[in-house]
């Protein structure tokens, strides 16, 4: 192809992609839910209710409320009673036929949170997280760049936010089952910026770490996984050892995997059981959400997590959802009896591992 040729291409791949970006999603501020977020939240709670508890016996089967979320209004379904103070009820709307409520938006956020005295799973709507993931690529990148950049490629599907909601969910079950251990497992948060500090000696050890739980996660037989799993716990030892990390640098790092990298393992296990499910039919109403690919990306998304696990891309606290998370799926097919042992007082991911190479 000639330099002019070239030239030309360039400007017809610049146009295209231009011409791509001008239909991206924009901040949703309704006082009202729309009929997409309507139906990823009752698929969200169809999918919990069908396969939930064999992900996690008794999360699945535990009425949970829900509150989803825009910059402007918080929307509160599933609650059992009148309207909680704050929140109206919605009277010229329902959802399936169930009443909803909403409150102007206060800082709203991602986990659990109380509504009253009920612990609540809080997320933000699919497209509050589509703009907001474009907005960040746009505050990055160069200008001239910025015009062309894909960002449809940012768009992700509807199961990502639904097993985000469920993931927040299995938060609030934690504070059901165990809530001395998740106000411990919050209380470690503060710790977070002096482990950054001493985090910057020991990174090429952590990614080692982290690539040995990935590893084991594509290892074959049984031998090969326990075998990889005494190496990675070999290797954290030695790095807390010769990094003299301290009592209470080692218990962030465990109550981050106990707390956050167990609802991780949660929301890519459920969206993996309706991959697998020769059985479980999706609600009718999620044939109008575009987004929406039913299920069947499993191996997509499961591919980005080991990736994420192998080269450790994640910053800051999220590195131990993914090193939680691999722990958990290890531990299904290490010790398939974990999750009984799991609200054991002083019990962490990592020493029901160490039961695994101990037998």
């Amino acid at each position: 192809m000639t330099l002019g040729g070239l030239l030309l291409l360039c400007l017809f791949l610049s146009a295209v992609l231009a011409t791509s970006n001008r239909n991206l999603p924009v901040e949703d501020t309704s006082d009202h839910l729309s009929a997409v977020d309507k139906a990823r939240l009752l698929e969200s709670l169809h999918l919990k209710t069908a396969l939930g508890d064999q992900v996690w016996q008794g999360w699945g089967s535990m009425e949970i409320p829900i509150i989803v979320w825009n910059r402007s209004y918080e929307f509160l379904f599933n609650y059992d009673g009148d309207a909680p103070s704050g929140w109206s009820k919605i009277t010229d709307d329902d959802i399936n036929g169930q009443p909803y409520y909403s409150q102007i938006a206060n800082e709203p956020q991602n986990f659990a949170v109380r509504v009253g005295d009920i612990w609540t799973a809080s997320i933000a709507i699919k497209q509050t997280t589509d703009v907001f993931l474009i907005k960040a690529f746009q505050e990055m990148l160069p200008s001239p760049i910025k015009q062309v950049f894909p960002y449809r490629f940012l768009i992700q599907p509807s199961e990502t936010q639904m097993g985000g909601l469920l993931h927040e969910s299995f938060h609030v079950y934690q504070y059901q089952v165990a809530p001395t251990r998740m106000t411990k497992a919050e209380s470690i948060h503060k710790l977070g910026d002096g482990y950054e500090t001493a985090f910057e000696a020991f990174n090429t050890e952590w990614k080692k770490e982290s690539a040995l739980l990935a590893d084991a996660l594509e290892a074959e037989t049984r031998e090969e996984k326990i075998d990889l799993v005494r190496q990675f716990l070999s290797t954290r030892d030695a790095r807390r050892k010769n990094n003299q990390l301290s009592d209470e640098l080692i218990d962030y790092e465990r109550w981050l995997e106990w707390e956050e990298g167990t609802a991780k393992y949660i929301e890519v296990a459920i969206l993996k059981q309706a991959s697998e499910s020769t059985d479980y039919q999706p609600l009718p109403e999620m044939k109008n959400d575009p987004d929406f690919k039913m299920y069947q990306k499993f191996d997509q998304r499961w591919s980005q997590e080991l990736f994420q696990l192998r080269y450790q891309t994640s910053l800051g606290e999220t590195q131990f959802y993914t090193t939680g998370m691999a722990q958990a799926f290890l531990l299904d097919e290490l010790l398939p009896d974990w999750k009984t042992k799991y609200w054991d007082e002083s019990i962490f991911l990592e020493d029901l591992l160490r039961m695994v190479i101990a037998e």
